[in-house]
């Protein structure tokens, strides 16, 4: 998977670390000062990742959570996302990071002890609902079985009822979650889309199938879930893969264990779509018509948008999914 490990002296002690560095013995490793003077020093091609990828094992320095924008969730309360890990091991042609970062190179970071005392201290400057969200930069759940953490915040919001925990994946690997005692504040969020387009567009990772599974097997065990269907891609027919994609899972899983649903149109920043057009030139993403939005981002034109998000939203309802577990992505 990765052809060489640059790991910071500060954290080499680390448990996680030395676990890391023992299941990877076979691979060249570097000792660095930090991750920043190294990683994305030198822009590097995004499907890079296809050939060699370098692993970086380090501490987050600097901010380590952040304001989401409007409509990142569920309105009216807050929400933060907290950053443990640049890049993904998957190769969404839509995703944002083959913009966002000089290198497609995957960056751990270990100091989770440092993240969430910062997340802590949020937490105790209200008594109100508050969000924090796992995923932004990379899949949450993907590489668990490597970095160890799911213990370590399961025990951090378990003492916080108020606050509530997002992991936010594509991922099946949850051997490492299921070892961790379900918490009603903790939900672990998957993005689905019907599975054609799953295997066209959103490279390397699980089939429905199998993000299918992995739900079922997680609300079995008591955990709950949401569900993104973010992005909507417009195609032929897109009513009919909907409806069948949202048959299937009103046949797995039981809706009592479905906390919420996003829907979110495809859209990206100037800089990502230009990415996209140059490393996906064939990809059925560009077949539609784009423009720029209110928020500066390439969207579908409006009406497009709102008549694409209100087809999905009637084809929840009539499925059984209440209106109030239902919210737009970032519209």
């Amino acid at each position: 998977m990765f052809s060489r490990i640059l790991i910071e002296k500060d954290v080499v002690d680390y448990p996680q670390a030395k676990k890391i560095l023992k299941q990877f013995s076979a691979i060249p490793t570097k000792e660095i000062d930090r991750v920043d003077d190294i990683f994305g020093r030198v822009k590097k091609p995004y499907l890079q990742k296809r050939e060699s990828l370098q692993l970086f094992l380090g501490k987050k320095r600097g901010q380590r959570i952040k304001l989401a924008p409007d409509a990142y969730g569920l309105a009216g309360e807050p929400h933060y996302y907290f950053i443990h890990a640049y890049n993904c091991i998957y190769e969404c042609e839509y995703c944002y990071l083959q913009g966002h970062f000089h290198s497609p190179d995957i960056v751990l970071f270990l100091n989770h002890d440092e993240i969430g005392a910062e997340i802590e201290e949020k937490i105790q400057q209200t008594n109100s609902p508050i969000w924090f969200h796992a995923g932004e930069f990379s899949d949450s759940l993907a590489l668990t079985h490597l970095t160890g953490e799911l213990p370590y915040y399961f025990d951090l919001f378990r003492k916080y009822p108020h606050a509530k925990l997002e992991l936010r994946t594509k991922s099946a690997n949850i051997k490492e979650l299921l070892k961790q005692e379900p918490a009603p504040n903790i939900i672990t969020s998957f993005s689905l889309s019907p599975a054609h387009r799953i295997k066209a567009t959103d490279l390397k990772t699980p089939s429905l199938k199998g993000r299918l599974a992995a739900m079922k097997k997680l609300a079995e065990h008591g955990h709950s879930l949401g569900i993104h269907f973010d992005p909507v891609i417009h195609e032929d027919e897109f009513e009919k893969c909907y409806q069948e994609l949202i048959e299937e899972i009103c046949q797995t899983l039981p809706l009592s264990s479905i906390e919420y649903i996003s829907i979110g149109v495809v859209r990206f920043t100037s800089s990502v779509f230009h990415q996209v057009k140059r490393n996906y030139p064939n990809s059925e993403l560009l077949a539609a018509e784009f423009t720029s939005s209110f928020d500066g981002k390439v969207r579908y034109p409006r009406p497009f948008r709102l008549w694409i998000l209100g087809k999905i939203k009637d084809l929840c309802l009539k499925n059984g999914i209440s209106e109030e577990k239902i919210y737009l992505c970032m519209e």
